[in-house]
């Protein structure tokens, strides 16, 4: 895997066409039972996208504190 590209962007990338291919099945289909179960599905990847930018966040966050711990554990020796 590339150093410079995080897991998160590919899945959110994934995640995107997946909504998107919900979206058009969601669209397409007459029974109402099948759309509310698109909906459903499509909720549930929303979700998921958004739970993989908050967690891109709290890596973000645990970095920049571990590099103040660092900066001070050397500041004592």
């Amino acid at each position: 895997m590339d150093k410079t590209k995080s897991h998160g962007q590919e899945l959110k990338k994934e995640l995107d066409v997946l909504i998107s291919r919900i979206s058009a099945l969601e669209a397409s289909s007459t029974d109402r039972e099948k759309k509310s179960m698109m909906g459903v599905l499509k909720i549930l990847a929303e979700n998921q996208k958004h739970i993989v930018d908050e967690s891109e966040h709290i890596k973000k966050a645990l970095d920049l504190m571990m590099i103040q711990i660092f900066k001070v554990d050397q500041a004592k020796k």
